[in-house]
């Protein structure tokens, strides 16, 4: 960010302190006097297990031919857990039964804070949109070989394998 998106001004960097503590070198607007923070966009993930999580559901979008895990934006006004709830239903027709807060990554490709959750879903039915090319529930063991390799995909879904065994979700 080089300019001020309230006035236009051009910024300079300046160091900001939140309790005594430095938050770093941010952009800083000498007009509105005011700090401008970079800002991010915001999305969600979602491992989706059945409801003895013996399978889980991955997904292949945009003629990608690679498979992820169901993902969206947060839309403005929306909270973390009704997106999350919303992309499911949007993307693959199912309805959450549960779920449980995973893990969050920033992403820089898409400069985006994506926060991952554990899901189970109340059948395994599907009834994909438009933007899922291909939709399958696997293996927890065929999952580990067709996931996407070095994904954020696979970097969600291997840290669920390690809360799955004995999580309560809600």
């Amino acid at each position: 960010m080089e300019y001020c998106s309230k006035c236009g001004n051009k910024l300079i960097l300046k160091e900001s302190f939140n309790c005594g503590i430095s938050d770093g070198m941010v952009p800083f607007c000498t007009k509105c006097n005011e700090f401008r923070f970079p800002m991010f966009n915001s999305a969600v993930s979602s491992v989706i297990y059945n409801k003895d999580f013996s399978k889980t559901l991955l997904v292949q979008q945009y003629g990608r031919g690679v498979n992820i895990l169901v993902a969206g934006y947060v839309n403005k006004g929306e909270t973390l857990e009704q997106a999350l709830v919303r992309e499911i239903k949007e993307e693959t027709g199912l309805c959450v039964i549960s779920y449980q807060f995973n893990v969050s990554k920033y992403f820089e490709k898409s400069n985006s804070l994506i926060c991952n959750f554990i899901v189970t879903t109340e059948d395994e039915n599907l009834y994909p949109n438009s933007e899922i090319d291909f939709a399958k529930w696997y293996t927890i063991s065929e999952a580990g070989e067709e996931i996407y390799k070095n994904s954020l995909a696979e970097e969600f879904f291997l840290k669920s394998l390690g809360k799955i065994s004995s999580m309560q979700i809600r």
